[in-house]
Protein backbone atom coordinates (compact mmCIF):
# COMPACT_ATOMS: atom_id res chain seq x y z
CA UNK A 1 0.00 0.00 0.00
CA UNK A 2 1.34 3.12 -0.62
CA UNK A 3 1.85 5.48 1.71
CA UNK A 4 0.57 8.99 1.18
CA UNK A 5 2.71 11.88 1.63
CA UNK A 6 1.68 14.37 4.51
CA UNK A 7 0.65 17.92 3.06
CA UNK A 8 2.96 20.29 4.36
CA UNK A 9 1.18 22.75 6.66
CA UNK A 10 1.21 26.19 7.69
CA UNK A 11 0.55 26.83 10.92
CA UNK A 12 0.52 30.57 12.49
CA UNK A 13 0.64 30.96 16.05
CA UNK A 14 0.23 34.70 17.61
CA UNK A 15 2.59 35.22 20.80
CA UNK A 16 2.69 37.83 22.92
CA UNK A 17 4.05 38.52 26.98
CA UNK A 18 1.16 36.60 28.00
CA UNK A 19 1.47 33.28 30.05
CA UNK A 20 -1.51 32.55 27.93
CA UNK A 21 0.49 32.85 24.94
CA UNK A 22 3.02 30.65 25.89
CA UNK A 23 0.83 28.13 26.80
CA UNK A 24 -1.25 28.52 24.20
CA UNK A 25 2.55 27.95 21.84
CA UNK A 26 3.31 24.75 23.45
CA UNK A 27 -0.09 23.26 23.74
CA UNK A 28 0.27 23.56 19.62
CA UNK A 29 3.69 21.76 19.66
CA UNK A 30 2.41 19.08 22.07
CA UNK A 31 -0.94 18.38 19.98
CA UNK A 32 -0.69 19.98 16.62
CA UNK A 33 2.82 19.07 15.03
CA UNK A 34 3.68 15.51 14.56
CA UNK A 35 6.44 13.58 14.67
CA UNK A 36 7.83 13.37 11.41
CA UNK A 37 6.41 16.63 10.44
CA UNK A 38 7.56 19.03 7.47
CA UNK A 39 5.15 22.31 8.81
CA UNK A 40 6.29 25.61 9.24
CA UNK A 41 5.59 27.42 12.53
CA UNK A 42 5.25 31.09 11.88
CA UNK A 43 5.58 32.77 15.09
CA UNK A 44 3.53 36.47 14.81
CA UNK A 45 3.82 38.84 17.13
CA UNK A 46 2.51 42.77 17.40
CA UNK A 47 3.91 45.29 18.31
CA UNK A 48 0.92 47.73 19.76
CA UNK A 49 0.51 50.73 18.21
CA UNK A 50 2.24 54.00 20.46
CA UNK A 51 -0.61 56.57 21.65
CA UNK A 52 -0.18 59.61 20.59
CA UNK A 53 -0.59 62.23 23.08
CA UNK A 54 -1.58 65.63 21.80
CA UNK A 55 -0.68 68.99 23.86
CA UNK A 56 -3.08 70.07 26.51
CA UNK A 57 -3.66 73.31 25.36
CA UNK A 58 -4.24 72.13 21.59
CA UNK A 59 -2.09 74.61 20.38
CA UNK A 60 0.48 72.55 18.42
CA UNK A 61 -0.55 71.88 14.82
CA UNK A 62 -0.67 68.25 14.08
CA UNK A 63 2.52 67.50 12.40
CA UNK A 64 4.15 70.10 14.59
CA UNK A 65 6.71 68.59 17.17
CA UNK A 66 5.28 71.25 19.85
CA UNK A 67 2.08 69.21 19.50
CA UNK A 68 3.26 66.33 21.45
CA UNK A 69 4.09 66.06 24.96
CA UNK A 70 7.25 63.82 24.38
CA UNK A 71 10.47 64.53 22.51
CA UNK A 72 12.14 62.83 20.05
CA UNK A 73 14.13 61.06 22.25
CA UNK A 74 11.69 59.91 24.03
CA UNK A 75 9.70 58.65 21.48
CA UNK A 76 12.72 57.07 19.66
CA UNK A 77 13.28 55.08 23.14
CA UNK A 78 9.77 54.28 23.43
CA UNK A 79 10.04 52.58 19.87
CA UNK A 80 13.33 50.99 20.68
CA UNK A 81 12.01 49.44 24.31
CA UNK A 82 8.78 48.20 21.87
CA UNK A 83 11.15 46.48 19.90
CA UNK A 84 13.52 44.89 22.58
CA UNK A 85 10.53 43.52 23.99
CA UNK A 86 9.33 41.91 20.34
CA UNK A 87 12.75 40.35 20.34
CA UNK A 88 12.59 39.10 23.88
CA UNK A 89 9.29 37.44 23.29
CA UNK A 90 9.90 35.93 19.56
CA UNK A 91 13.26 34.69 21.44
CA UNK A 92 11.66 32.84 24.39
CA UNK A 93 8.85 31.85 21.28
CA UNK A 94 11.62 30.49 19.36
CA UNK A 95 13.21 28.51 22.70
CA UNK A 96 10.55 27.06 22.98
CA UNK A 97 10.40 25.45 19.38
CA UNK A 98 14.07 24.30 19.59
CA UNK A 99 13.49 20.39 19.78
CA UNK A 100 11.33 20.49 16.89
CA UNK A 101 13.08 18.39 13.94
CA UNK A 102 12.02 18.58 10.11
CA UNK A 103 9.76 22.02 11.34
CA UNK A 104 10.68 25.06 9.82
CA UNK A 105 10.12 28.06 12.23
CA UNK A 106 9.74 31.60 11.13
CA UNK A 107 9.31 34.70 12.84
CA UNK A 108 7.63 37.93 12.07
CA UNK A 109 6.79 41.21 13.96
CA UNK A 110 4.77 43.33 12.68
CA UNK A 111 3.32 47.10 13.69
CA UNK A 112 -0.47 47.85 14.55
CA UNK A 113 -3.59 46.38 16.48
CA UNK A 114 -3.07 42.69 17.14
CA UNK A 115 -6.78 41.93 15.81
CA UNK A 116 -5.76 42.89 12.44
CA UNK A 117 -2.29 42.50 12.21
CA UNK A 118 -3.13 38.60 13.14
CA UNK A 119 -5.94 38.45 10.88
CA UNK A 120 -3.62 40.45 7.87
CA UNK A 121 -1.08 37.97 8.22
CA UNK A 122 -3.37 34.88 8.28
CA UNK A 123 -4.81 35.99 5.17
CA UNK A 124 -1.48 37.01 2.83
CA UNK A 125 0.30 33.88 4.28
CA UNK A 126 -2.10 31.64 3.33
CA UNK A 127 -2.11 29.38 6.52
CA UNK A 128 -3.90 26.28 7.04
CA UNK A 129 -4.40 27.40 10.89
CA UNK A 130 -4.02 30.16 13.46
CA UNK A 131 -3.37 28.88 17.13
CA UNK A 132 -3.86 31.67 19.76
CA UNK A 133 -4.23 31.66 23.13
CA UNK A 134 -7.33 33.06 25.47
CA UNK A 135 -6.83 35.52 28.15
CA UNK A 136 -9.66 34.57 29.43
CA UNK A 137 -11.47 37.96 30.21
CA UNK A 138 -15.09 37.96 31.90
CA UNK A 139 -17.82 39.99 29.92
CA UNK A 140 -16.82 43.12 31.07
CA UNK A 141 -13.41 43.44 30.44
CA UNK A 142 -14.24 41.83 26.70
CA UNK A 143 -16.94 44.47 26.61
CA UNK A 144 -14.03 47.14 27.28
CA UNK A 145 -11.17 45.34 25.92
CA UNK A 146 -12.33 43.49 23.03
CA UNK A 147 -11.20 40.37 22.75
CA UNK A 148 -8.74 39.71 20.16
CA UNK A 149 -9.09 35.75 19.84
CA UNK A 150 -12.96 36.47 18.80
CA UNK A 151 -12.39 38.77 16.56
CA UNK A 152 -10.15 36.82 14.44
CA UNK A 153 -11.80 33.25 14.71
CA UNK A 154 -14.83 35.53 13.17
CA UNK A 155 -12.49 37.44 10.73
CA UNK A 156 -9.93 34.72 9.25
CA UNK A 157 -11.00 32.02 6.65
CA UNK A 158 -8.60 29.32 8.67
CA UNK A 159 -9.30 26.77 10.74
CA UNK A 160 -8.60 29.13 14.48
CA UNK A 161 -7.53 27.41 17.24
CA UNK A 162 -8.13 29.30 20.72
CA UNK A 163 -6.27 27.61 23.41
CA UNK A 164 -7.33 28.37 27.18
CA UNK A 165 -4.66 27.88 29.54
CA UNK A 166 -6.04 25.70 32.46
CA UNK A 167 -6.84 27.26 35.71
CA UNK A 168 -4.49 26.17 38.56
Amino acid sequence: MAEVAAKERKILVAVDESEESTYALSWCIENIITGNSTDTLILLYSIPPRAVYSSLDGSGEKDSPEGYLFSSDILASMERYSNEVAQCIMEKAKRACKDLVGVKVETIVEHGDARDVICQAAEKLHVDMLVMGSHGYGVIKRAFLGSVSNHCAQNVRCPVLIVKKPKN
